[in-house]
C-alpha cells in the first residue's frame, strides 16, 4: 500500500514520520493509500517552510506578468485532466461524480481570476499632494503562506488561495485533509509541469501536529483555513498569537425562508439540491427550512422530492447523493437525529439504517426530514453536516429574520419569494455573509469573496477575488520629493 510523499522544493520526498493512517473510500471502505500522521510531520513542515522562504527571495521580485504565466498553463492542465481529478474526488470524498465535476470547474475559475492579478494588484497614486511631492501605495507579498484545507472540497478550496498567493508573489505550503489527500496529490503532479521554481509551492501531509507546526513556524506569515467553527477559532487564535495573518472559515447552520408567494415547484427542487448536495457536507448546505404561513403544500412537496433522491456510490451517475465521509461522521449524524427525537421532533423521513445493495459497508445515510424541533433546543442550532432537513414554521418574515439573526452562525441565508420588497428587506437585514434570493446555495463566483459572518468566519479578508489579493499582500505608502528648480518655486 502506497505511503504518500510530501512535495517539498519541487521534489517528492518521504515524511520523517513513520506512523500512518488509512485513506478510505467512504462508499466501499477500500483503503486507497496511507498518509503520514504523527509528531514527526512537524519536521516536514520545517523543511517546506525553509525551502519556501528561500524561494521567496527571487519569486517575490519577479514581475507579476511573469508570475501569472504558470497559472495559464495550470488552467489548461486542470481542464485536460478534469475528469480524472473528479473521479479521484468521488473515490476518496464520496460525493457524486456530477458534484465532483462542478467542484473542479470552480477551482479552474479561481485560477482564471488569479490570472488577472496584474490588474487586481494595482493601487493608487496622487501627484502633488504638496509642492513637488507625490504619494502612492504599492502592494507587496507577505512571504511564505499556508493553507489547511478540509475534506469536503479537496479539489476546490485550495484554489480559493493558492493561485492568488502565488500570483501576488508569495510562496506556499498546502496541507490537505488527511482524509482526502489524493486529489491534491494528483493536482501537484500537474503543478510539477507548469514551470514554477523550486520551493514556490509545497505540500505536506499530517494531522494536528502538522497544523500546529504551520501555526507556529516563524517563516510562515499567513494561514488560510476552512473547517468547523471550533477548529477555526483555534487556528485563528493560535495563528494570530504568533503574529500571523489568518482567515479561518468555520461552520454553519444555514436557514432558508420560503414565503407563501414563492414558486413552489422551483423552490422545492432548489432546496432539495441545497440540503442533500454533497450529502449535506458543505458549509453552504441548507439546513433549517423556515416556511412562513401555511406550509402544508411545500412540506409534502419537499417530502416527495427528498424521498425520490437516489443514494449510492458516486461513480454511478444515476446516483444523486453519496455517503458521508467516515463511520464516525455517520454515527454522529445519526446520534443527532436521535437527539432531535428526544427533544420532541418528528422524523418525517428517516435515512438511518440505509442499505445500499453492493455497498452495505458504506457510510450511507439517506435523506432525512425533521419537523417540530423546539426553537430553544440544541439540534436546531447544531451544525449536523449530513443529509438532514429541519422544517420550521413561523408566522412572519420578521419572525424569520429574528430567528436567523439570533443564531451563532452567519455563513448563508436564503429567501424564496416573488416579492421584491421582501427580498430587499431580507438581503438588507439578514445577518449572514452570503445571501441568496430564490437561490438555494449562495456560492459566490470566483470574482467575489466567499463571505461569512459571526462564528462562521474568523478574520477580516475572505478567500477568492479581490479579498484574496488583499489578504496575500501588504500595503506600503511611499511619499517622495525630487527637488528641482521648478519645484522650489512652490
Amino acid at each position: 500500500m502506497e505511503i504518500l510523499s510530501n512535495y517539498i522544493n519541487a521534489k517528492w520526498v518521504g515524511s520523517k514520520e513513520t506512523g500512518t493512517i488509512d485513506v478510505v473510500n467512504p462508499a466501499t471502505q477500500e483503503v486507497l493509500a496511507k498518509v503520514p500522521y504523527g509528531a514527526g510531520t512537524a519536521t516536514d513542515v520545517d523543511k517546506a517552510a525553509v525551502a519556501a522562504a528561500e524561494a521567496y527571495k527571487q519569486w517575490s521580485q519577479l514581475p507579476v506578468m511573469k508570475r501569472v504565466q504558470p497559472l495559464y498553463k495550470l488552467k489548461q492542465l486542470l481542464e485536460a485532466n478534469a475528469e480524472d481529478i473528479a473521479r479521484t474526488i468521488t473515490l476518496e470524498c464520496g460525493k457524486s461524480l456530477a458534484e465532483s465535476r462542478g467542484e473542479i470547474q470552480r477551482a479552474i475559475e479561481n485560477v482564471e481570476v488569479a490570472c488577472g492579478t496584474p490588474m487586481l494588484i494595482q493601487s493608487e497614486f496622487s501627484e502633488n499632494i504638496a509642492g513637488g511631492v507625490d504619494e502612492f501605495m504599492i502592494r507587496q507579498p507577505l512571504g511564505v503562506c499556508a493553507c489547511i484545507s478540509p475534506f469536503n472540497f479537496p479539489g476546490m478550496i485550495p484554489f480559493w488561495f493558492i493561485p492568488y498567493a502565488i500570483a501576488t508573489g508569495n510562496t506556499y505550503i498546502l496541507k490537505p485533509s488527511e482524509k482526502v489527500p489524493l486529489t491534491m496529490m494528483k493536482v501537484f503532479k500537474l503543478i510539477e509541469q507548469i514551470g514554477l521554481p523550486e520551493g514556490v509551492i509545497n505540500l505536506v501531509h499530517g494531522g494536528k501536529e502538522t497544523v500546529d507546526a504551520l501555526l507556529d513556524h516563524p517563516e510562515i506569515k499567513a494561514i488560510s483555513f476552512v473547517g468547523s467553527s471550533k477548529i477555526a477559532r483555534y487556528v485563528y487564535g493560535r495563528g494570530a498569537a504568533n503574529g500571523k495573518r489568518v482567515q479561518a472559515q468555520g461552520g454553519a447552520k444555514n436557514p432558508v425562508v420560503v414565503l407563501p408567494d414563492a414558486d413552489i415547484d422551483m423552490s422545492v427542487q432548489i432546496i432539495t439540491d441545497s440540503v442533500y448536495g454533497c450529502a449535506g457536507q458543505r458549509c453552504l448546505a441548507a439546513s433549517n427550512i423556515i416556511t412562513v404561513g401555511d406550509n402544508g403544500t411545500i412540506k409534502e412537496a419537499l417530502y416527495e422530492s427528498a424521498k425520490k433522491r437516489t443514494t449510492g456510490f458516486g461513480l454511478d451517475e444515476s446516483n444523486e447523493m453519496g455517503p458521508v465521509i467516515s463511520k464516525e461522521s455517520k454515527a454522529r449524524v445519526e446520534s443527532l437525529i436521535a437527539q432531535a427525537e428526544s427533544e420532541g421532533a418528528k422524523v418525517l423521513l428517516d435515512g438511518r439504517k440505509a442499505a445500499i445493495t453492493g455497498f452495505e459497508n458504506g457510510n450511507f445515510i439517506k435523506p432525512t426530514i425533521l419537523e417540530g424541533l423546539p426553537l430553544n433546543g440544541e439540534v436546531i442550532k447544531t451544525e449536523i453536516f449530513g443529509p438532514v432537513m429541519s422544517l420550521i414554521q413561523l408566522s412572519t418574515v420578521d419572525e424569520a429574520l429574528d430567528f436567523i439573526n439570533n443564531g451563532h452562525y452567519g455563513n448563508m441565508a436564503c429567501l424564496f419569494t416573488n416579492s421584491g420588497a421582501n427580498a430587499r428587506k431580507f438581503r438588507s437585514l439578514a445577518n449572514a455573509g452570503n445571501i441568496g434570493i430564490n437561490i438555494g446555495v449562495a456560492a459566490p463566483m470566483a470574482q467575489f469573496p466567499f463571505s461569512g459572518w459571526k462564528e462562521s468566519f474568523f478574520g477580516d479578508l475572505h478567500g477568492q477575488g479581490r479579498h484574496a489579493i488583499e489578504f496575500f499582500t501588504q500595503t506600503k505608502i511611499v511619499i517622495e520629493r525630487w527637488p528641482k528648480e521648478w519645484a522650489r518655486k512652490f
